[in-house]
């Protein structure tokens, strides 16, 4: 009997189940990985008000407690990190790593909402660029998190994307992956792999029309779940484009507010 590998997210709840927590265990189940979650707050959509997003934070105490199931009762092969709401949490999680010799760490430094592009929570963010970039094997910003990590006014154009990644890079790192995706007006979406040495370029037509709802959270839990399954981190993110390719390509509508990544998709293409 085959074991199935493990991997821990440390993220929020979506309760339209398309992004944060929802969308890492759905892809962790796809990539064939036993994920587990510490969840840190719960968002809710107000389908009274607008789709508006209200938020919910769980204890500090309660998230260690989550996190001491996970790590010290059972253990994982890989783990990410979603939204982290305040500094005291990401020092918990800086802890945890360090307390445990966790490797595999990806971090999704999760500091704005889709379509919002401000930083929500200041000091977390800060907590995130101090404390976690040293202790990240991976992160994964997109470019409104990237001008923020970088101390850039903006992250727009490919030579500024570069830039980024090489200051991210000296924030201690491991690899660096920079996500353009529906943030730029080109045609194309780039994403940009950095590891200290050279760049790797993925670029792919946009798709159009698609709910793009999720798709951050997704395409760094792919990568998770590649790691957690032993491939490279050049493998794991090779596997994860691919992964939100096609979720985005089988994206559907959930209602006249939002629109989901379809999970599954990768898995029925690939089965046809």
């Amino acid at each position: 009997m085959n074991m199935l590998h493990k991997a821990m997210t440390i993220a929020g709840s979506d309760a339209s189940g398309g992004a944060g927590m929802e969308a890492d265990l759905k892809t962790f189940q796809e990539l064939d990985v036993y994920g587990m979650t510490a969840l840190t707050v719960i968002v809710a959509q107000n389908p009274h008000k607008d789709w508006d997003h209200e938020i919910f934070p769980i204890g500090l105490d309660v998230v260690e407690k989550q996190i001491e199931t996970i790590v010290a009762g059972i253990g994982i092969d890989a783990m990410k990190t979603g939204m982290l709401g305040s500094a005291e949490l990401v020092e918990l999680v800086a802890r945890t790593i360090d307390r445990f010799k966790l490797r595999n760490v990806v971090i999704d430094p999760v500091m704005v909402c889709k379509g919002v592009d401000v930083i929500m929570v200041p000091e977390a963010a800060a907590a995130i660029k101090t404390v976690l970039m040293q202790r990240a094997d991976v992160v994964t910003p997109n470019t409104i998190e990237a001008a923020y990590l970088a101390d850039m006014e903006k992250v727009e154009t490919l030579d500024e994307i570069k830039e980024a990644a090489g200051r991210i890079k000296e924030l201690g790192a491991g690899y660096v992956v920079i996500k353009s995706g529906s943030r730029n007006d080109s045609r194309e979406a780039v994403d940009v792999l950095y590891d200290g040495r050279e760049f790797t370029i993925a670029s792919a037509p946009k798709i159009e029309p698609c709910y793009n709802h999720g798709a951050g959270c997704t395409y760094s839990a792919a990568i998770t779940a590649g790691l957690a399954n032993g491939l490279s981190v050049r493998e794991a993110v090779e596997l994860a484009k691919k992964f939100v390719a096609a979720a985005l390509r089988g994206s559907f509508k959930l209602n006249e507010y939002s629109g989901a990544t379809n999970h599954c998709a990768y898995r029925l293409e690939n089965n046809k």
